[in-house]
């Protein structure tokens, strides 16, 4: 018996120690304000987003992000894409639990595709019009 919990307790330890940090927090008080946006129903059977007034403070003001390029189309450089706090390989998992939702960036000039994280600082815009757009914009982005 002694030996099966030395085994368990050199697993565990193994496992601890085999850990590896998959990408950088980019979380910063601007991405937890995002984070804040909750689901709330707007008719019986009908989903929408609410917005609290920490985030509706935010609506067309200058903003500072750093984050992981998400791009939406192939290429080197772009002037579209998706913002994350999260890399792209962590993408199935953009927007849920405590993870922001993606931001849709529109540069004033192309930048290149990079898996480091950037910032940016650009206007940003609450989608609240109920379209199929994305729910956040940050435009006239520039990396900073």
């Amino acid at each position: 018996m002694k030996g099966f919990g030395l085994l368990i307790l050199l697993f565990s330890s193994f496992f601890a120690s085999a850990q590896v940090k998959v990408h950088t927090d980019m979380r910063t008080p601007t991405w937890n304000i995002i984070g804040l946006r909750y689901d709330k129903e707007i008719a019986p059977g009908k989903w929408g987003s609410g917005y609290p007034p920490a985030l509706k403070k935010l609506h067309n003001k200058i903003i500072e992000l750093p984050g992981y390029i998400i791009p939406t189309k192939v290429g080197s450089k772009f002037s579209e894409f998706m913002f994350s706090i999260v890399p792209i390989a962590s993408c199935p998992y953009c927007g849920t639990g405590d993870i922001p939702a993606m931001i849709e960036v529109k540069t004033l000039t192309p930048i290149p595709i990079t898996e480091k994280p950037i910032k940016l600082r650009g206007i940003f815009i609450i989608n609240d019009s109920g379209d199929d757009r994305s729910e956040f914009f940050l435009l006239n982005a520039k990396k900073i």
